[in-house]
């Protein structure tokens, strides 16, 4: 494929460039140039996007498809099909792939065979990496088992590990690792959602959370994400060693420098705080509306100060298909718009290890790319609305391609 007439953003960080041509040949980029520069390939269909925006594929390095907030669980308790609920997963992961995400990061709910079937082509979806369950002490963020002794997971498939020990944690850590995780993610503090602590609760300690990733160093160095909202948890995390902080709602400025000395990644997952508030629990609302304020301000600074910034909304919680809402809330916390765009790009391919071959749109690198109406540098809001992502193309084949019709 060759596409001429694009308004290129290549997710470096670099200004648009007018007129660029990209070729797209066995799945990499091999031109990406000035379009009356371009070598003409043998057989090569090409398509004039007509100063449309090109991008590269986008990433959601915090998402869970376990779950919908659009889910209606009254519903699901008297009809509860596990083979309706792969399928339900299945749904979403196309509508994310639609929306212009080409790599996620599941972090909790869902077993490795998703990831597999993905790469077989068996459903259509982003590529995947996932931490299958979340880790977290007894009674901590992860913990939903109810008083009456109800576990949720009966409904909606495991995704907690308990453990209160450092040896129940490198135990866990070993068990995920067999059961394929491509990061662990552990609960470094309460959270909005919990339904018995706060997000300024500590969850594991950080002896803990050390055990975690001097175990996961064992095992080829597998990245530690933490959920993590208070900041001594986010402390304790830093401290601990983990890759990113997920969330870093009330980081204070040890955090920050923390942060910036480690040279740990930030998910601020700003979609959370632009939902329907009847998908939560009143006491979840509260929490959510006694954070509110501060978390723009702290959040603001951690970006203000140059902590490394990646996307995650945490869709499932946030409506999935839309993840690209996100750059706005991001621009809104300081980025520019094209700093924005490469966290949720270039950014987020280096916290997943993938930057080498995914990220940006350069000659070598798999051809993963978007293609919108409009331009987001001057109104980075339109990335947000899937019908303005008319096409996305993932390993170099053509996923959705709403131009068609006008060819």
């Amino acid at each position: 494929m060759v596409f001429t007439g694009a308004r290129l953003i290549d997710g470096t960080g670099a200004p648009p460039a007018d007129g660029t041509a990209v070729v797209v040949q066995d799945g990499k980029f091999t031109y990406v140039g000035p379009g009356e520069r371009r070598p003409v390939v043998a057989g090569e269909s090409v398509i004039d996007l007509g100063g449309r925006t090109l991008l590269p594929g986008f990433f959601d390095c915090h998402v869970h498809f376990l779950m919908d907030s659009n889910a209606d669980f009254t519903g699901r308790l008297l009809r509860n099909w596990p083979t309706v609920t792969v399928f339900e997963r299945a749904q979403r992961m196309r509508a994310t792939l639609h929306g212009g995400v080409t790599t996620v990061r599941d972090l909790g709910g869902i077993d490795a065979g998703y990831r597999e079937a993905l790469a077989r082509g068996l459903i259509e979806g982003p590529r995947l990496q996932v931490a299958l369950r979340l880790m977290s002490h007894t009674g901590g963020h992860a913990d939903f088992r109810l008083p009456s002794g109800f576990d949720p997971s009966a409904l909606l498939g495991p995704f907690s590990e308990l453990v209160d020990t450092p040896a129940e944690v490198q135990e866990a850590t070993r068990r995920l690792i067999r059961e394929g995780a491509d990061v662990i993610k552990v609960c470094a503090t309460g959270g909005v959602n919990s339904p018995s602590d706060q997000p300024e609760d500590e969850g594991l300690t950080e002896e803990e959370i050390a055990a975690v990733v001097a175990e996961t160093r064992r095992h080829r160095g597998r990245p530690v994400a933490a959920h993590a909202q208070g900041a001594q948890g986010i402390k304790n995390a830093l401290r601990g060693g983990v890759t990113s902080i997920e969330h870093g709602y009330l980081i204070d400025d040890e955090g920050i420098d923390l942060m910036l000395e480690k040279g740990a990644f930030l998910v601020p997952t700003l979609s959370t705080f632009h939902v329907d508030m009847g998908v939560f629990t009143p006491e979840a609302i509260e929490k959510k509306r006694r954070l509110a304020g501060a978390v723009h301000e702290r959040l603001g600074e951690a970006v203000r100060r140059g902590v490394k910034v990646a996307l995650g909304t945490d869709s499932g919680v946030f409506p999935h298909g839309q993840n690209l809402r996100e750059l706005g809330y991001m621009v809104k916390l300081g980025l520019s718009p094209l700093e924005a765009i490469a966290a949720g790009t270039l950014r987020s391919a280096q916290l997943l290890g993938v930057d080498t071959s995914l990220g940006t749109v350069e000659p070598g690198k798999t051809a993963d790319l978007v293609v919108c109406d409009g331009d987001p540098v001057t109104d980075i809001d339109i990335m947000g609305d899937p019908a303005n992502v008319v096409m996305v193309v993932k390993d170099g084949r053509i996923a959705k391609d709403s131009l068609r019709a006008a060819r």
